[in-house]
C-alpha cells in the first residue's frame, strides 16, 4: 500500500513538472535548440530546474524590448543620414579601395544602420595595463564629456582608481556618465560611487531592476566602451577590475584585446552609448543630441584612414548582427581564418561553415584558454574545438594565464575586435559591441599577436583528446546538449 502511494506521488509530481516545463519553455518565442535544451534541464532536474531557469532562462519583457527599440535620441537619424551621404559621395578610387568590403558594408548598413567610417586612427592593446594607462591619460585630458559603459566595474583598486579620476573630472565641470551591468559588476557598489555622484557625475545600472529580478545570467550589458569628448573611443574585451590587469590569483596573466580609436568611429560609439543610456534613464536624465557630444572632426585631427563599422547586437534586435558578421567573414575566406575566443560554442551554422572552410583548404586557426572559468562552458568549448580539429583546423590552448580576447581575422584583410565571444550567448542573449575593420595593417597586427601567443600555447592534436578520461568526454558531450543555454 505504501509503495503504491509513493508511486502515485512520484507520478503526479512528474506529470505536473512536465506540464509546467512545457508551459514555461513555450511561453516565450525561442529557437528549437533552446527549447529542447531547456526541456532537458527542467525534466532532468524536477523543481530545481525551475530555479536554474529563473537564473538563466527568463527572457526580457516585450515592453522593455519595445522601449529599447523605439527610445529616441533627437538628431541621431541626422548623423546616420549624413554618413550615408558621405558613403554615396565616395570617389571611384575610394570605392575601388573598399570593393572587397562591399558585402560587409551593405550587410551592417541594411540590418542595423551601422555606417562606414573611414577617418580613424586605431591603436591596439593586447593586455590590460597598457590599455588602462592610455584610458586614464585620455580621461585626465578630457574637456567636455566622458561616457563610460562596461559589463564589469569592480569595487577594487582599479575600479576605484577609475571612479576617482571620473570624480575629479566631474568636479572640474566635465559631464561624466557611467553605465554598467549590475550582475556583471557584482551589485550596485553604491559606496564606491557616492563621491562621484556628489561631484555631479551620473551612474546607472543598465535596465536597472530590483535585485531578485536582476539575479539572472541572461540579457546582460556585455559591451565595453568609453567615449571621450566625442573624439576618442575605446572598444574591446577588457572590463574594469584588478583581474584584468593580471592580479587574479586564479588566472594570473590576463590576455585580452582592446582598441583605442580616434576619429569618426567614436561618434558611432557615442550613438550606441546614447541608446543604452536612454533605454535606462528616465525624464530629464535622458540624453539629447548636441554638437558637444557629436563634434565634427576635421581631417587634420585624425592621423589615420582605417575604415570600420561599429556593429552592435542584442535581444532587442530582430537580427543577430555580430553573428551574421562572423558568418560573412567565414564565408568570404579564401586563405585563412584566425579566431581567439574564451568560449567557443558556435551554433550549427557557424560550426558547419568553419568545418567546410577547413576541409576546403582554408587555414583555420582557433585559440582558446587552457583553463576553464566556467566548467560546463569550457567542456562544451572542448567538444566544438575537437569537431574543428577533426575537420582539419588547428586548435591551440593558451597556457600563459587566461585568454579573454574576442578576435576574428580573415585573409589578413578584414578583422573584428569587441565584446562578443564565438558563442550562442553572445549571439542572442547579451548586448554586445564589435568593431569590424577593413585595414590590412590592423589585420597584420592582430595576426602577429596570435602568432606571439602561439609561443605560449599548446597545439592540440588527436592524442590530446584521446588521453582524456571517459568522465571528461561525457561532460563534453553533456555540456554540448546544454550549449544553446550556456
Amino acid at each position: 500500500m505504501t509503495g503504491s502511494i509513493v508511486f502515485w506521488i512520484v507520478a503526479i509530481v512528474f506529470v505536473l513538472n512536465l506540464i509546467a516545463a512545457i508551459i514555461t519553455v513555450f511561453d516565450e518565442k525561442r529557437d528549437i535548440a533552446s527549447i529542447w535544451a531547456w526541456l532537458l534541464v527542467l525534466l532532468l532536474f524536477p523543481v530545481v530546474g525551475f530555479f536554474i531557469y529563473a537564473f538563466l532562462g527568463r527572457k526580457i519583457s516585450h515592453s522593455k524590448i519595445f522601449d529599447m527599440r523605439t527610445q529616441d535620441a533627437i538628431g541621431m537619424d541626422q548623423i546616420a543620414e549624413n554618413q550615408r551621404e558621405v558613403l554615396e559621395d565616395l570617389s571611384e578610387e575610394e570605392r575601388n579601395q573598399i570593393h572587397e568590403q562591399d558585402t560587409f558594408l551593405n550587410l551592417f548598413l541594411n540590418n542595423g544602420e551601422s555606417v562606414l567610417t573611414q577617418q580613424n586612427s586605431v591603436r591596439l592593446f593586447n593586455e590590460g595595463r597598457e590599455k588602462f594607462e592610455a584610458l586614464f591619460e585620455d580621461i585626465r585630458n578630457a574637456k567636455s564629456t566622458i561616457n563610460v559603459e562596461y559589463f564589469s566595474i569592480f569595487d577594487d583598486d582599479l575600479g576605484n582608481k577609475l571612479v576617482d579620476l571620473l570624480t575629479e573630472k566631474a568636479q572640474e565641470g566635465v559631464k561624466v556618465r557611467v553605465l554598467f551591468d549590475q550582475f556583471g559588476s557584482h551589485g550596485r557598489n553604491r559606496k564606491m560611487y557616492k563621491r562621484f555622484r556628489e561631484a555631479g557625475g551620473q551612474e546607472m545600472a543598465f535596465l536597472q531592476t530590483p535585485w531578485p529580478i536582476t539575479f539572472r545570467a541572461n540579457f546582460r550589458l556585455h559591451r565595453k566602451i568609453v567615449i571621450i569628448d566625442g573624439k576618442i573611443g575605446y572598444i574591446g574585451g577588457l572590463n574594469v577590475g584588478d583581474e584584468y590587469i593580471g592580479k587574479s590569483k586564479k588566472f594570473g596573466n590576463w590576455r585580452d584585446t582592446h582598441l583605442r580609436v580616434v576619429g569618426d568611429a567614436a561618434l558611432a560609439l557615442q550613438e550606441r552609448f546614447f541608446m543604452d543610456w536612454n533605454a535606462t534613464a528616465k525624464g530629464d536624465d535622458k540624453l539629447k543630441f548636441s554638437n558637444e557630444y557629436f563634434p565634427k572632426h576635421a581631417a587634420d585631427d585624425v592621423k589615420g584612414n582605417t575604415a570600420m563599422q561599429i556593429v552592435t547586437s542584442g535581444p532587442d534586435q530582430d537580427t543577430q548582427q555580430i553573428k551574421e558578421g562572423y558568418m560573412r567573414q567565414i564565408a568570404s575566406a579564401h586563405d585563412s581564418i584566425t579566431i581567439q575566443t574564451p568560449y567557443f560554442i558556435p551554433d550549427q551554422g557557424i560550426q558547419d561553415m568553419l568545418n567546410v572552410a577547413a576541409m576546403s583548404g582554408v587555414k583555420v586557426r582557433l585559440m582558446i584558454p587552457s583553463v576553464p572559468d566556467h566548467p560546463f562552458v569550457y567542456r562544451a568549448t572542448e567538444y566544438y574545438a575537437k569537431e574543428l580539429l577533426d575537420a582539419g583546423g588547428e586548435v591551440y590552448t593558451y597556457d600563459d594565464g587566461f585568454l579573454h580576447a574576442k578576435v576574428v581575422v580573415v585573409d589578413g584583410k578584414i578583422s573584428s575586435v569587441g565584446s562578443a565571444n564565438m558563442d550562442m550567448r553572445s549571439f542572442s542573449l547579451n548586448f554586445e559591441g564589435n568593431a569590424f575593420m577593413y585595414d590590412e595593417d590592423i589585420a597584420a597586427q592582430l595576426e602577429a599577436f596570435f602568432e606571439e601567443d602561439m609561443k605560449k600555447s599548446t597545439k592540440v592534436d588527436e592524442a590530446y583528446f584521446k588521453r582524456q578520461s571517459n568522465w571528461r568526454k561525457f561532460k563534453q558531450k553533456f555540456s554540448r546538449l546544454l550549449s544553446p543555454i550556456l
